[in-house]
């Protein structure tokens, strides 16, 4: 009875968005992209010093989810996942964006003077720095950041066209080659996603320096990526769309995901915090003491709370997980504390003092957001919104939580 259940669900549903509502969809991002990338011109004309930070940290926000998304779908496909097929699309849509971010580097390829002090003459004269020369400098910082994005595409993309050929034709060929190209992607974007953030994020402070950088970054953009994931198909489900593909039992396993990776993410950033202040080594401390001072305290305050804290305790419980109201509203705070992390990890170079939160931040996430919404909602023109061809759907929607 079960199954017959989840099949007539199946057939229920309208895996395809009309003409018009893709188009008002699309129009939505394109006016917010237009109206972001203006607000972006403006804040470079009148504000170099604040502009170059403000853009580093909307394109840090966004590409994280996107590197989140790629290796979400990659671990999918590696360990043969039912559960997740009707929202791997949504996944896979945001991973397609991947390639837009070499693009988007380009501003801060241009604002390297005006970002990293590594990359100034008097650099030379420093003995810390004068050592970290031979790594940090602009030939080999855009070599390295373009590289590992241009590579992390070429994955991105080869899962998309796997993934869409099989839409087509229901074959497993393309089951087994995503698997392929899964099983090198997840070290490949491991380390590349670690070089990302050592050299966009951590060399900003180039004295100072943290083995478990990368991984805390990594884990900031899975735990973004789920709670897109969930923003996502909440708002399609308000639309009227995938109601009964992606259902309670979907929607309790990415609360359990959001829970996990909230509490991975606190596990990751305290362990890196208690190892600098039980070494107590000048050169270490100086990171976290220029966030315990003044309005910066409040930031690492909030972050402890509302980053751990608050959802941890919050999504605990099973019924929580299974609250549509719930969760969409954990969702949406933890992309805002995934903001705050990375707003607060970069920003205390440039205002050492406090925070000074500008319109430009506001410009460049609408600018670089917007763009990215574009390439993810392009992918849903007239194709579906989940992988009809994969041969585990069946499974996925008679999926049930013990």
């Amino acid at each position: 009875m079960a199954h017959t259940h989840h099949d007539h669900a199946h057939k229920a549903d309208n895996y395809f968005l009309p003409a018009a509502a893709w188009t008002s969809g699309r129009n939505a991002f394109a006016f917010v992209a237009l109206a972001g990338w203006l607000g972006v011109a403006a804040g470079f004309i009148a504000d170099r010093k604040e502009f170059f930070p403000a853009y580093l940290v909307a394109f840090l926000f966004f590409l994280s989810i996107s590197i989140g998304a790629t290796f979400f779908v990659m671990v999918q496909h590696l360990t043969g996942s039912a559960w997740s097929v009707t929202v791997r699309r949504l996944m896979e849509s945001l991973m397609r964006a991947l390639p837009i971010f070499v693009l988007l580097l380009i501003p801060i390829a241009f604002g390297i003077h005006d970002l990293y002090h590594w990359s100034h003459v008097e650099a030379a004269n420093d003995p810390i720095l004068k050592q970290k020369l031979s790594y940090l400098n602009e030939k080999w910082f855009l070599i390295r950041n373009f590289g590992v994005l241009l590579v992390l595409s070429v994955f991105a993309t080869r899962l998309w066209a796997h993934t869409r050929r099989q839409d087509e034709n229901g074959s497993l060929k393309h089951t087994f080659a995503a698997e392929k190209w899964s099983a090198p992607g997840v070290i490949v974007l491991f380390l590349g996603g670690s070089v990302l953030a050592f050299d966009l994020i951590m060399s900003l402070d180039p004295h100072w320096f943290s083995t478990m950088f990368g991984v805390i970054f990594l884990t900031g953009g899975a735990l973004a990526l789920i709670a897109t994931l969930i923003v996502s198909a909440l708002s399609l489900r308000k639309s009227g769309y995938l109601t009964h593909t992606i259902n309670e039992e979907h929607y309790h396993d990415l609360g359990k995901w959001l829970f996990a990776l909230t509490v991975f993410w606190a596990y990751t950033s305290f362990s890196q915090y208690m190892l600098i202040w039980y070494g107590n080594l000048p050169e270490e401390i100086m990171w976290f003491e220029h966030r315990l001072e003044g309005s910066w305290l409040v930031i690492s305050a909030l972050l402890v709370v509302g980053h751990f804290l608050v959802p941890f305790f919050s999504l605990m419980p099973r019924a929580m997980k299974r609250n549509h109201g719930v969760l969409g509203f954990f969702a949406g705070w933890l992309l805002f504390m995934h903001f705050m992390d990375l707003y607060w990890q970069v920003m205390p170079v440039f205002h050492p003092h406090g925070f000074a939160f500008s319109w430009i931040n506001l410009a460049a996430l609408a600018a670089v957001g917007g763009s990215m919404g574009l390439v993810f909602w392009s992918g849903f023109r007239e194709k579906p919104l989940i992988p009809v061809g994969d041969p585990r759907l069946k499974q996925a929607m008679a999926f049930h939580n013990v």
